[in-house]
């Protein structure tokens, strides 16, 4: 099989990238100039494969939005010179940087594919080796010259999901992702077979635009049964915030006491946005199917449909990066950017 592609792993940090020292038993990063010294089954490729290193590689839960910027510049810097990248991540961030990417690489029709490992790859029973080759071929795989999956996803347990689509669901498993709400991409067995139909293809030849502009003044207010006005009034009158996620109930519904209506009201009325996004892990927002969703509906909450947690927290991030905010960015919410929702 001939094989010309050229690919681009970006390590971040992350388990993936670390290899216990014989002497003493800690882990540290191992030097990924040398990565087919250590994985040397990505040689029987026969293709290109350069790295680069973040320095220092950074953990996961210390991820940011300026993080997410120099990701998306350096892709965009390397976007002429390879075919597809792999970016080494922590898997507890994953999810919420694989959105974000996803939203600020505008144009995208090259593939990313994102991975890691639950178990650092210098151990025996590492699941680090078998995620990377699969997500080095599938980031290479064309057919007709074209990318097969070209756009931002995430390989990990033998599947291939949807980045923005995606959710962390389990600390110790090796299938430590789920995309409850869209079909997996890919599926790797004794062959890798793609799921075509849901996979995004480009309609037309577009220029990668990067966006690097993000703005982080949401907050997030999670219900639950006996919250307080006071509670609400500490997420909702936050300094300098310009939109909520209000995790919801079900399908979108929330308690109805007037002094909670109230409360969000006011915020509304003050241009801030308020995104309705459920708390179950599956199905989608419909703020008309009960009353106390209509409520919502009403006083001008925006629906999130099946959006996840970790997609809604990166697109508010872009969108008002972008500079929508009010009822500009209300509209904008209610489209899908890089599919990470289905709206009725």
């Amino acid at each position: 099989m001939e094989q010309s592609e050229s690919i681009l792993v970006i390590y971040t940090g992350g388990t993936i990238g670390m290899k216990q020292n014989p002497a003493t038993g800690a882990l540290s990063p191992f030097n990924f100039d040398q990565i087919e010294k250590e994985v040397p089954e990505l040689r029987k490729f026969g293709f290109s494969i350069s790295t680069h290193s973040f320095d220092p590689p950074i953990d996961s839960s210390d991820i940011t939005p300026s993080f997410w910027a120099n990701l998306v510049k350096l892709i965009g810097e390397n976007y002429d010179k390879y075919d597809g990248f792999v970016v080494l991540h922590g898997t507890d961030t994953m999810s919420f940087t694989a959105s974000a990417v996803s939203f600020m690489l505008e144009g995208l029709s090259k593939p990313v594919v994102f991975t890691g490992s639950q178990l650092p790859i210098g151990m025996l029973r590492t699941d680090g080796k078998e995620n990377l080759i699969s997500a080095v071929e599938i980031a290479a795989a064309q057919q007709n010259g074209q990318p097969m999956v070209p756009e931002v996803t995430i390989f990990f347990e033998n599947r291939l999901y949807r980045g923005n689509r995606t959710t962390k669901h389990n600390a110790e498993h090796f299938n430590a992702f789920r995309s409850n709400n869209y079909p997996f991409l890919a599926e790797a067995g004794i062959n890798i077979k793609y799921n075509f139909p849901f996979i995004h293809y480009p309609s037309t030849k577009q220029e990668l635009i990067v966006h690097t502009e993000l703005d982080a003044n949401i907050a997030v207010l999670k219900l639950f049964p006996g919250i307080t006005p006071d509670v609400v009034k500490s997420v909702t009158g936050a300094q300098g915030i310009k939109a909520v996620i209000l995790e919801t109930y079900g399908s979108g519904n929330s308690l109805s006491q007037k002094w909670f209506i109230d409360q969000l009201a006011e915020i509304i009325s003050n241009n801030i946005v308020v995104l309705n996004v459920s708390q179950c892990k599956a199905g989608s927002v419909n703020m008309d199917k009960y009353e106390n969703g209509l409520i919502l509906k009403n006083i001008g909450v925006v629906s999130g449909f099946d959006i996840t947690y970790e997609a809604a927290v990166a697109k508010l991030m872009f969108l008002m990066g972008e500079a929508y905010y009010g009822k500009e960015l209300a509209l904008q919410l209610t489209k899908s950017i890089a599919g990470e929702i289905t709206p009725f």
